[in-house]
């Protein structure tokens, strides 16, 4: 039993990490922020509900990997807000979990110097030191969530959240998505299935009872009260396009109660993964939307267009995940649909 034993632990190494709340002791949110999160939610809750007409455009890198340029990037979008706000709501994507079906660079929380040292002590300090950063600059954020355990470490920072499709069908997600304080969209399943997202956003809406990490860091029974705002994203599928409105009828049809509130994914299987499409993608969206009546969009993009690999020598401002739509493409794409709405 005693060899069996060593066998079984001998490559095994384990780290404590802070709590939740020792995180947030050392990164406090200050008073003014934490007004201007509620404020966020709030807003983003009027969209979702109907009673705000502006457009949520959820934007940003596929992923975070440069503290510098997503700051940069935070900067110019909020400019750009200032001359759309009437019609235009964005939402910055602050992305640091990464979804992986086989291996791969899983983010900047597991990983923050690129270099597959796995410094996630590391990881949750600079991402929740660079979550105040980018609040400071005064839009709302918005992420994946992941890793269940994850999101206690900043679940008081975010606006808006996603549960992606190949997560959207689990019931731990489903749980966690129901004890987040703010407004979540479920995608639906890489093979196109609305079902998924449905029945998980069923679940999310209402109380549920369960096991997970509490705030001082120690298992806990978990009591939610449901998630004030589920809804559903379509992000195409691995065998075509959703986000039109022939597409979006076909959706309603095939279900038995109203579709909930629509945001539509521009990337993925909606743009057939070249993300030079999405303009085109969101153009169709604008044009239908007095069929269709999305409340919101979501489009990856970055300072530079593309991507590329982690190497020694990066291109500042441009993806290590998925291509991104670069800046000057996205800033007139912006401008374009603003007067369009």
């Amino acid at each position: 039993m005693t060899m069996l034993a060593n066998v079984l632990t001998q490559d095994s190494t384990e780290t404590i990490l802070s709590s939740a709340q020792q995180l947030k002791a050392q990164f406090p949110l200050a008073s003014h922020l934490a007004q201007q999160v509620f404020e966020h939610r709030h807003t983003i809750e009027q969209i979702l509900s109907g009673k705000d007409s502006r457009l949520m455009v959820i934007t940003g890198p596929c992923s975070i990997h440069d503290p510098v340029a997503i700051i940069d990037y935070a900067k110019r979008l909020k400019a750009l807000q200032a001359k759309v706000a009437d019609k235009i709501v964005f939402v910055l994507r602050a992305y640091i979990e990464k979804p992986r079906t086989t291996i791969g660079w899983k983010g900047f929380l597991y990983d923050p110097n690129l270099d597959g040292s796995s410094d996630m002590k590391a990881g949750l300090e600079q991402s929740r030191h660079l979550f105040l950063q980018l609040l400071e600059i005064g839009l709302p954020l918005a992420t994946e969530i992941l890793n269940p355990m994850a999101t206690g470490y900043f679940d008081d920072l975010l606006a808006w959240g996603a549960i992606g499709a190949r997560t959207s069908e689990s019931q731990i997600h489903r749980e966690i998505a129901s004890h987040m304080p703010y407004s979540i969209g479920f995608k639906n399943g890489t093979d196109g299935s609305i079902q998924i997202a449905l029945d998980a956003i069923s679940s999310a809406a209402h109380p549920h009872q369960f096991m997970g990490l509490g705030q001082q860091g120690m298992p806990s029974i978990i009591s939610s009260i449901g998630n004030p705002h589920p809804h559903l994203i379509l992000r195409g599928s691995n065998t075509g396009a959703n986000y039109s409105a022939e597409s979006i009828a076909a959706i309603a049809e095939k279900v038995a109660n109203p579709l909930p509130a629509l945001i539509i994914d521009c990337s993925h299987g909606n743009s057939a993964k070249n993300p030079l499409n999405q303009p085109d993608v969101l153009r169709q969206i604008v044009a239908e939307r007095a069929q269709t009546g999305v409340k919101g969009v979501m489009l990856e993009s970055h300072l530079v267009d593309g991507q590329q690999k982690i190497s020694a020598h990066m291109q500042y401002g441009q993806s290590i995940t998925d291509g991104c739509l670069g800046w000057e493409k996205t800033e007139a794409l912006y401008l374009e649909i603003a007067q369009a709405l």
